[in-house]
Parts: C-alpha cells; structure tokens; sequence
C-alpha cells in the first residue's frame, strides 16, 4: 500500500470510523486517536519503539477494537520544509507499516509539535522535565493529528 492524502482518507473513510495519528521517534511513538466525526484529536498514550512487526501488531489490536480507518503519520521536515534523513526514514516507515496492515496511511508535517507541546507543558501547565517526558509524545500526536483535522476539514 502507498502513502495517501488525507482529504482522500477522509473522503473514503466509512461512516463511524476514526484516525490514529502516530508521531515515531527513536524511542516511543506517540498515539492519539480522532472521534468519529473527525473533529477531535485526543492524546492517547505511547508505544515503546521496536520492530516494525511488533509495532505493527499492537497497532492491529488498536484498529480492529477502536475501529480506525486510516492513519496519520507525522513527517518532520526540516525547517525549510525539504525533506531530510529523519523525514525520509519516517516516509519508509510509515509505508511499510501501510503494507503490513493494509489500512490507509497519511503523513502530515509536523514540524515543532513536540516544541510546542513543551513550551506549553512548562509555561502554562508548570510541568517538570520528569513529568513532561511521559506525556510529551502523546501530547505533540495530538497537536499533530488536530492539525491535520482542521486543515482538512470540508
């Protein structure tokens, strides 16, 4: 299966299913999960990074019990918004992931999610080093995720 645009994911989606945005880093990927109407990014937790099959499967549980129809994968452009090693590895990942599962898979930019989810974490939560570390993953998913809902939205 091949990378997908959103707008067609969303387009296609069937009635009563959601999205699942991912956000890989070398060692957690973060999860949130859309609602069904596909307004509302929620943060929804972390999987420990391993193998792509391992990954894989967790995430096969996921989408057969909360009813998932595509996923969006966060893809960390560089600052100029050219693609380097980290986005390249991303786009392999994530269309490898599209072929073991065969479900549809987006990728959307998000560049500075994790950046903006600290600097809220530390100016209006107050939250330590410590407690943000258990959170941010999860948390820059769903900025991500939200970010990918509005800018689609019809």
């Amino acid at each position: 299966m091949t990378i997908s645009n959103l707008a067609d994911i969303r387009r296609t989606l069937p009635p009563g299913h959601r999205l699942i945005g991912l956000d890989p880093g070398s060692k957690t990927i973060g999860l949130a999960l859309s609602d069904v109407s596909l307004m509302i990014a929620s943060p929804m937790g972390a999987l420990k990074r391993s193998k792509l099959t391992a990954n894989a499967a967790e995430l096969a549980k996921m989408i057969y019990k909360l009813n998932i129809g595509g996923l969006v994968v966060g893809l960390p452009l560089s600052m100029d918004g050219t693609v380097g090693p980290a986005a390249q590895a991303a786009r392999d990942w994530a269309r490898d992931l599209a072929d073991v599962l065969g479900i549809p898979v987006a990728m959307w930019d998000e560049r500075l999610s994790s950046a903006a989810v600290n600097r809220f974490l530390i100016e209006e939560a107050d939250m330590s080093r410590g407690k943000r570390a258990n959170v941010v993953d999860s948390m820059a998913a769903a900025y991500m995720l939200q970010s990918a809902l509005d800018a689609t939205r019809t």
